[in-house]
């Protein structure tokens, strides 16, 4: 028999799932379902600033065991609260912002939920695929950034975006391992991570699971492109939370530096074709190259800034979860479109420069040419009954 949700009046702090007892084993769960949504908004944001504006805390990096001090962001974001953002369902979640240095915000909404596991898929797809985090964060973040303005360096006047999704079961009533969850239950996490409520082809479905991590044999971590499954404690679940945010806003500072080199390499293709390669308009060609070269440095130091923004020098499951969770969101091809664009833009560079150079060289060999032809013209002249 299908289970009913049911929605207990609406408590100020969750929404709670009634569950309906099944035969056998007991799978009631308990969690919460975490919406990151992250706007690029500048090229770099002054943290000092923001924290004197907003009197921000600063948030720190947690690790899945005790790891040195040094294991850290090298310049941890500023975090803020929110007020509850109410959904038309009447969900209620809470909320916050943190503020990355290098021009990213990230508005975080967290509901707590009690249910089954069919109440998840049944959420998942309807947060996924139903619900506009997106303009409801961006409404928030537009009244936020008019305080933050001094803060802000170079501010953009379009957003590029992203959203992930992160639903964490810290608890089920049976405490299974992390492998009897995925043996029993590996459909529905499938589901939930794709965020569909029809049941998903066997291949798809192994495609999705492959993508999985775990420490110890309580906890499990399922990482897709658009949303994770976690089964861990509070604790735990704190390593993966921070890292998959961590990982979505390097996607947007890639998916920014791809677009920004994108229209500069298109704007020196139409200088070129307009009769920049003409022997006269190479001496444009200077300007255009330097151009073009000071975007390349810029984007090296901001790539740079953003791809060291945090260190796992002595914790090398982080940096395990990471690397997973890096690939499945897709950082690395981005990356990789900004690397080659980043080396046609340095081949162009390179060919603007010399064809500018060959055009000084010429002009000064006609300079010269010139002159002699001067001087021969003057002596001529000057010779008795020239």
């Amino acid at each position: 028999m299908e289970r009913e949700t049911i929605v207990e009046g609406v408590p100020a702090d969750s929404v709670k799932l009634q569950a309906v007892p099944v035969r056998g084993i007991e799978t009631t769960l308990q969690g919460s379902i975490l919406v990151l949504i992250q706007f690029d908004v500048a090229e770099e944001i002054r943290l000092d600033e923001l924290r004197k504006i907003f009197s921000a805390r600063t948030a720190g990096a947690s690790f899945k065991h005790p790891a040195p001090g040094y294991v850290q962001y090298q310049r941890p974001p500023v975090m803020e609260p929110i007020e509850k953002l109410v959904l038309d369902s009447g969900e209620r979640l809470d909320g916050q912002i943190k503020y990355y240095d290098y021009g990213v915000l990230s508005v975080v909404f967290e509901l707590p939920f009690k249910g089954e596991w069919e109440d998840l898929v049944r959420l998942s797809g309807r947060w996924v695929w139903d619900t506009d985090f997106t303009a409801l964060a961006s409404k928030i973040v537009k009244k936020r950034l008019e305080r933050a303005r001094p803060a802000l360096i170079k501010p953009y006047d379009n957003w590029l975006h992203e959203d992930y999704f992160i639903f964490h079961v810290r608890e089920m009533a049976s405490k299974p391992s992390g492998n009897e969850v995925l043996k029993s239950h590996g459909d529905q996490i499938a589901q939930i991570v794709r965020g569909e409520t029809l049941p998903l082809s066997d291949g798809e479905r192994q495609e999705i699971l492959q993508g999985r991590i775990s420490y110890y044999p309580n906890d499990l971590a399922v990482i897709g492109w658009n949303a994770a499954f976690l089964y861990d404690s509070i604790a735990g679940a704190e390593t993966a939370i921070q890292l998959l945010e961590y990982a979505n806003s390097q996607l947007l500072e890639f998916r920014h530096y791809d677009e920004l080199l994108t229209r500069e390499l298109e704007g020196v293709y139409d200088f070129l074709e307009n009769g920049g390669t003409s022997l006269w308009s190479r001496w444009r060609t200077a300007n255009a190259a330097t151009k073009l070269h000071t975007v390349l440095l810029d984007v090296d130091e901001l790539t740079e800034h953003a791809d060291n923004a945090i260190k796992f020098l002595s914790d090398m499951f982080s940096a395990r979860l990471y690397k997973l969770a890096a690939s499945r969101i897709g950082v690395p091809d981005y990356k990789d479109l900004v690397q080659q664009k980043l080396k046609t833009a340095e081949e162009l560079y390179h060919f603007m420069v010399d064809q500018f150079n060959q055009s000084r060289a010429f002009v000064l060999e006609l300079m010269v040419v010139v002159i002699l032809v001067i001087e021969l013209v003057m002596l001529f002249r000057g010779k008795p009954g020239f």
